[in-house]
Parts: structure tokens; sequence; C-alpha cells
């Protein structure tokens, strides 16, 4: 539950982007700066919150992240230059989804399993994220239909705040004092880390996750309506890749759990990188829009599960959301080039062609940046 409400009420921000511009008069480049900086205060942050949630836990970490989520959620409700939507939407809403993140609670969730159950368990709490996104898409174009985007942001805030009590109901961490860790410290593990070349190809890849994920989140529905399409099919769209995620989350849990999770890796780039080819090509008719939506929902956070899965299986998970925040902030860099550089874009050629075609091209590259990474347990684990 507190994953879905955290993902859900971020997963529905590019449906502001059209009302909040024309009502205030800012470039579209204006309002995808702030959601860049959402995305990289959020990939910043992670690590940290990861490394407070590894040392006292997952309860205080998120319940406070979620108050600064409601916070800055409200405050773009007031926020009437270019400067405050950045502060709010961006920096204090970034922070928020940080130490509110669907990967502490995957984490939390993991760590009360065995060895044999992470990878479905991880798959179930990132799909878990997914029916949030269902959720909120159509509920939120609904009300700023009707009532305004205000009153949409001070009910997604009001949504947010419920993660707080939600928190305290987390599980302890029992499994964890059984592995064998020789690290004094996060420091060690992070060190340990990154003179691993598995995982700083598996960080280079979800690089190209972050673009995908947050240039299709923030910009699909206003790119809907600029094939004079109605806004109800965007967010129809946000939703049905919601809907499709969770079976794709699901799915690539399963997989995960039974077959090497670097192929499955690499090959979930490389179908994304057919299907945004696809879409480029094909006519756009709302039936387009939603069978890509379909598809791509089932490439969506499916790599999740298996990126996080490499890092436990590797590294184990006494120090797993430390690392994985880490991984993390590699995409959250990609989403902050992503939404940035699409906005920008448009601004400058009048369209979205040129993501599609860097899309396409970063997705075959993710693919074959997967393969050389090594998945066995490092030598402490072996001996545990």
């Amino acid at each position: 539950m507190a994953a879905a409400l955290g993902f859900g009420a971020r997963s529905s921000y590019g449906l502001y982007l059209g009302p909040i511009t024309q009502e205030l008069g800012w470039t579209r480049e204006t309002f995808a700066f702030a959601m860049a900086l959402q995305n990289l205060l959020w990939g910043v942050m992670l690590p940290l919150s990861g490394m407070l949630a590894d040392r006292i836990g997952p309860i205080w970490v998120i319940g406070a992240g979620a108050l600064v989520y409601a916070l800055g959620t409200l405050g773009i409700t007031v926020a009437d230059t270019a400067w405050g939507l950045h502060l709010t939407g961006g920096v204090l809403v970034g922070t928020g989804v940080a130490f509110t993140a669907f990967s502490l609670a995957t984490a939390a969730m993991v760590r009360v399993v065995g060895a044999e159950r992470r990878s479905f368990i991880m798959g179930l709490g990132t799909a878990a994220g997914s029916v949030g996104q269902v959720l909120y898409s159509p509920i939120t174009q609904g009300v700023i239909q009707s009532y305004g985007w205000s009153f949409a942001l001070v009910l997604s805030a009001i949504s947010v705040v419920v993660i707080l009590p939600l928190a305290f109901l987390l599980p302890s961490d029992p499994r964890v004092q059984k592995e064998n860790v020789v690290h004094t410290s996060s420091m060690g593990a992070i060190r340990e880390a990154f003179a691993h070349r598995g995982f700083l190809l598996l960080t280079a890849g979800f690089f190209v996750c972050g673009f995908h994920v947050a240039f299709i989140t923030v910009h699909l529905p206003i790119y809907v309506t600029d094939l004079n399409m109605a806004p109800m099919v965007g967010a129809i769209a946000i939703s049905l890749i919601g809907v499709f995620n969770i079976v794709g989350s699901f799915l690539s849990g399963v997989i995960g759990q039974r077959f090497s999770k670097k192929l499955g890796l690499s090959w979930i780039y490389g179908l994304r990188a057919a299907v945004l080819l696809v879409f480029l090509l094909a006519p756009k008719t709302a039936p387009v829009i939603y069978v890509f939506a379909a598809t791509m929902g089932l490439l969506w956070l499916s790599t999740v599960p298996l990126t996080v899965g490499i890092v436990a299986q590797v590294f184990g998970i006494r120090y797993m959301a430390t690392l994985f925040g880490f991984v993390f902030l590699s995409h959250q860099i990609g989403s902050f080039i992503g939404v940035w550089l699409g906005g920008y874009l448009h601004d400058v050629t009048g369209s979205y062609d040129l993501m599609w075609q860097a899309g396409v091209l970063m997705g075959v590259l993710a693919a074959v940046v997967h393969l050389p990474i090594d998945e066995n347990p490092v030598g402490r684990l072996q001996k545990a």
C-alpha cells in the first residue's frame, strides 16, 4: 500500500503539464525542468535514504519522507514563479519520493523471506507500485477536468500522508543477521560494489530505464493532446501502462527466480527499443496509443525486480537498500535528462521525434551492456 500510494501520486504528474503551463503561461521546458529536478533529487537522495533504512530501519525514513512529499505537493498549488515550482515540485517532492520509494518498501519485504522467494517478492512489490499508477491516472485526470489542477494536487497530498501510518506496519529484519557480512559499515559495502565490474555495468544500464520511463510518464499525455486527442486518452494510456506493468513486474519476478537475470534485462531493453521504433513509425490513433501503452507497460518496471535481484544475489541483502540507491541514482540521472531534454527539444523543434529516436538507440545499447555482467555471489557469500 505504501508503494502504491507513493508511486501512484508521482506517476500522475505528467497530467499537470498542460493545465499548469497553459494557466500560468510557462513553457514546457519550465515544467519539464521541475520534473527533471524531481527525478534527480529522487536519485540523489535515495542512497542516503537507503543507508538510513539499512541502519535504523525503514519506518522513520518512510514516515518522514511522506510528510516532505505531501508538503512539496501542496507547495505546487501556491507556486507562482518557475523557481517556486522547481523548489516544491522538484526539490521537495523529489526528496519525499526518495524517502518513500517503493524500493525501500520492497527491501523491507525481501528481508523477511528466504533467498528462494526474493525475486518473486521483488516482482510483487514492484507490481504493487503500479496499482497506484493504474488508479491515480484516470482519477487525477477526472478531478483536473472537473475541479481544476490545484484541487487535484491537494487530494494527492492528502493521499500521500496516508503513507505515514502505513510505515509503522512494516516488518523487522530478522534474516539479515544470518548473512556473512564482513563490512563494518555501509561504506565498506559501497567500496566492494564499485570495485565490481558487473555493478558498474548494471548501474550504466539502469540509466536507460530512467530515460525511457520518465520521458514517457511526463510527456506522453501532452503528446497525445498535440495529436488533437482528448486529454483522457493520455490519462488512460498512463493507466494502461500501470495495468500491464503489474503483469510485467510479476512475470519478471517469477522469471528472475528461475532464469538468468542479466539475460532477462537484455531482452527487456531490446524489446523496448523495438516497441519504440514501431510506435515512431506507426500512424498515431487512439488504439495505437493504447496498444503502445499496454506493450510498454509489460516492459515498464519489469527491469526493477531483475536489477534489484542481481544486487541482492551478488552482494547479499544486508546493504541492499544502500547499494540499490546508487544503482537507482543512475536511473534518475537518466530520468532527469529524459524529462528535461524532452521539453527542451520540443520547444526548439516543435516535435518529440528526436526523443523517440534516442529512446530506440539507448534501448539497443542497454541490451548489450547487460550481457557481460557476472551474476555469481561475491566470495564472502559463497563462504557463508
